[in-house]
């Protein structure tokens, strides 16, 4: 009798390098692609709309894809743990297989699941996909898990690489259930509250189109000098590719491998997510609390008027302001500016990092559990590797030495566009004069600063150092 494999599809909606649909083809006769649609997910503490949308489109994609090779993507809705044994006893499965997931909330969900299938003679095939190595392959000698990057980046660096697995010519598609749904049957999940514009164009190709031009570019070569410049096209924009799993990680680097520091230092952000990702794994708490426990206790400010100024990019300081309006406008935010906006927030507004983490999260088509989290955290000096607390952003100076013609702050500030070069970076300089040739005026059309810099960070060391001490015993 004909066997049938179910593939479950989650954040890995690829065809090619794709280890549980490899081995779902190598187990059974037919093959059952399937997408949940999780309503935990979908509406939970960390949705998003700008995600949503991405999803639907890249799995209207998708099944096409499948389609093309003889298979049907099935969407179903609801608690996976119900409908994924409900479909298996539906379709006469024997095996369902999926890609390892290194959230608390995944791990949770595939144990649940795989109760469930078992419970109905079913079994579960967790194959590796997301990350180069997994979360709890990546040990010291002693088998604990690191908290350092650096050590963690030379034992990842050790371990050798998988092949690369070719994409299937061919997908027999179980009787009855190999045509593909309409598209209409993948259910509109809402518009984005980014600007359509702005976003990046969802689905496998279109990754792998990026991919391309990416490790072809002179860009990838000068990435160690570019890479922090907010004014220049010098990243690969690939961020939500790896997010999606439209793109898998081992062959991100297989492709970006190669002599010059630019290549290296690319490789190195990688490592980057996968290291957040360890941190998770081990650590499931850290979307909780504080990392280092010294800092558990800081006594955030709750402001809501500067924290809508902050959200909504009307701080005064046009850096910040740019970086917060990018999330909003595009749903990406460049890495520096990311990290320049979070400063703000953390150190000058002495605000609490989750808030800011949600508010990310919020807008991010990138939005990843853990690399959001572990960028936030070390930001705040609260996580692992942390940023020295007494290291404050100055929004000033990173403009001026990120942006130093001020173009990325007049793309995305436009009360400001009329003010030339650097100047941008501190419009309350400007005189009444130079405000009316500019066509602003500070604290009508564009706000003043809403702290003043070298207040808040005497204010930041202080409350830092001060809980630091209290922590120790002193």
């Amino acid at each position: 009798m004909p066997s049938t494999a179910i593939l479950w599809l989650r954040r890995d909606l690829r065809l090619h390098d794709h280890p549980a649909l490899t081995a779902a083809l190598a187990a059974a006769d037919h093959v059952i692609p399937v997408y949940v649609l999780d309503p935990t997910l979908l509406r939970g503490r960390f949705a998003s709309a700008n995600r949503a949308w991405f999803l639907r489109e890249t799995l209207a994609e998708l099944s096409a894809a499948f389609a093309e090779r003889g298979a049907g993507l099935r969407i179903l809705h609801g608690r996976p743990a119900d409908v994924l044994p409900a479909f298996a006893r539906e379709t006469g499965a024997q095996g369902v297989h999926l890609t390892r997931d290194a959230t608390p909330y995944g791990r949770t969900r595939d144990r649940q699941v795989a109760e469930a299938l078992g419970a109905i003679g079913v079994t579960t095939h967790a194959k590796r996909g997301l990350y180069v190595h997994e979360p709890d392959e990546v040990a010291t000698q002693d088998g604990r898990p690191y908290s350092v990057y650096g050590a963690f980046r030379r034992a990842w660096e050790a371990r050798p690489r998988r092949a690369v697995l070719p994409a299937p010519e061919r997908i027999p598609g179980a009787p009855g259930w190999a045509q593909p749904q309409h598209a209409d049957a993948i259910p509109d999940l809402g518009a984005p509250t980014a600007d359509i514009g702005n976003l990046v164009t969802p689905g496998e190709r279109s990754a792998r189109d990026r991919l391309a031009r990416w490790t072809a570019s002179r860009n990838i070569d000068t990435y160690n000098d570019d890479r922090n410049r907010l004014d220049l096209d010098g990243t690969s924009r690939i961020s939500q590719d790896l997010r999606f799993g439209l793109l898998s990680p081992v062959e991100v680097v297989e492709a970006a491998v190669g002599a010059g520091e630019g290549r290296r230092v690319f490789v190195n952000e990688v490592v980057w997510r996968e290291f957040y990702a360890h941190v998770l794994w081990h650590n499931p708490r850290v979307l909780r609390e504080e990392f280092q426990a010294a800092f558990r206790d800081l006594p955030y400010r709750d402001d809501a008027q500067q924290l809508r100024a902050w959200a909504e990019g009307r701080t005064g300081y046009p850096v910040v302001d740019a970086a917060m309006r990018q999330l909003r406008g595009s749903g990406f935010v460049h890495n520096r500016a990311r990290m320049i906006a979070a400063s703000f927030l953390t150190k000058h507004l002495l605000m609490d990092w989750r808030v800011g983490e949600r508010i990310f999260m919020e807008h991010l088509v990138d939005g990843d559990v853990a690399s959001n989290n572990g960028g936030w955290q070390w930001t705040a000096s609260t996580g692992t590797d942390p940023q020295p607390y007494f290291r404050v952003f100055n929004p000033i100076l990173q403009g001026q030495r990120f942006d130093p013609d001020g173009d990325y702050v007049r793309r995305w500030v436009p009360e400001l566009r009329g003010i030339a070069g650097s100047a941008v970076h501190t419009p309350w300089e400007l005189d009444a004069t130079a405000q009316r040739t500019a066509g602003v005026r500070i604290g009508v059309d564009y706000p003043a600063p809403i702290v003043d810099h070298a207040m808040a960070r005497e204010r930041a060391l202080a409350t830092y150092g001060e809980t630091k001490t209290r922590a120790a015993g002193g």
